[in-house]
C-alpha cells in the first residue's frame, strides 16, 4: 500500500492571464517560489519516503526545496509532464475561441475525445502518467511519496485511477490549486482518493485565507 501525494507546481508567469502551459517550460513567479518554500516546510514534517517530479522546470523547482528539506533524492520522470496543448499552448480561452472556435467548443464539450488542435491524446497522457505512479508504488510498496506535476495530467490520472470517464475531468475536478495536496492510496491496481486540493500547511504557520483561483491548465 502506497500513499502518493500529487501536487501541482507553484504559480507561473502565465497564471494571471490563465494561459495554457503544457510542454512549454514556464518560470515560477515570486509567489510560486513562496508556495514552493511553504510546501518544503510542510514536507519536512510529513514522514515522506520519496520525492518525484516532472522534468519541466516549474515542477522540478517546486520539488527541489522538498528534497532538500527531507534529505531525499529528487527523482525526475518525463512521464509526469503536462499534456502538450498543441495550438493552444500559450493562449487564453478567449484567444482560442477567436483562433479556432469550433475546436475550442468541441474541447469544452469533451476534452478527452476532442483535444486541442495538434495537442496530445489525453488517453495516452493518462496512461503514461498512471504507469509512472504504478512504478513509483512498486518501488515504494509501503511509502508516502510526494509527486510534483501538473493540473491537467493529475486530473486525468485521477479519472483513470478512479474509473471516471476521462471526458469528465474538467467537470468532476474543476480546479487544482498551486501546491495543494491530492492524496491517493494505491494497493496493486486499486486506488482510493484520500484528499483532494487540500492546503499544505506547515505546522509552524497559520492557515492562509483568500487563496486565488487556479488557472485552467499548466
Amino acid at each position: 500500500m502506497t500513499d502518493l501525494i500529487l501536487v501541482r507546481h507553484g504559480e507561473t508567469i502565465w497564471h494571471a492571464e490563465n494561459r495554457y502551459a503544457g510542454r512549454s517550460d514556464i518560470d515560477l513567479t515570486p509567489r510560486g517560489l513562496e508556495q514552493a518554500s511553504r510546501l518544503a516546510r510542510w514536507a519536512e514534517t510529513e514522514g515522506l519516503t520519496g520525492i518525484w517530479a516532472s522534468d519541466l522546470s516549474r515542477a522540478r523547482r517546486t520539488a527541489e526545496g522538498c528534497a532538500e528539506a527531507t534529505g531525499h533524492e529528487l527523482k525526475i520522470d518525463p512521464r509526469l509532464r503536462e499534456l502538450d496543448f498543441g495550438d493552444g499552448e500559450g493562449l487564453t480561452g478567449a484567444e482560442m475561441e477567436a483562433k479556432f472556435p469550433e475546436a475550442r467548443k468541441a474541447f469544452q464539450t469533451d476534452p478527452a475525445a476532442s483535444p486541442l488542435p495538434g495537442g496530445e491524446d489525453p488517453f495516452k497522457a493518462a496512461e503514461r502518467f498512471v504507469q509512472c505512479l504504478y512504478d513509483i508504488a512498486e518501488e515504494q510498496p509501503d511509502g508516502r511519496v510526494l509527486v510534483v506535476a501538473h493540473t491537467t495530467a493529475i486530473r486525468l490520472s485521477l479519472c483513470r485511477l478512479l474509473g471516471i470517464p476521462l471526458g469528465e475531468y474538467r467537470r468532476v475536478f474543476p480546479s487544482l490549486r498551486n501546491c495543494a495536496l491530492t492524496t491517493i492510496r494505491l494497493q496493486g491496481q486499486q486506488a482510493g482518493l484520500l484528499e483532494y486540493n487540500a492546503s499544505a500547511r506547515p505546522l509552524t504557520e497559520p492557515s492562509a485565507a483568500g487563496a486565488p483561483a487556479a488557472s485552467p491548465a499548466s
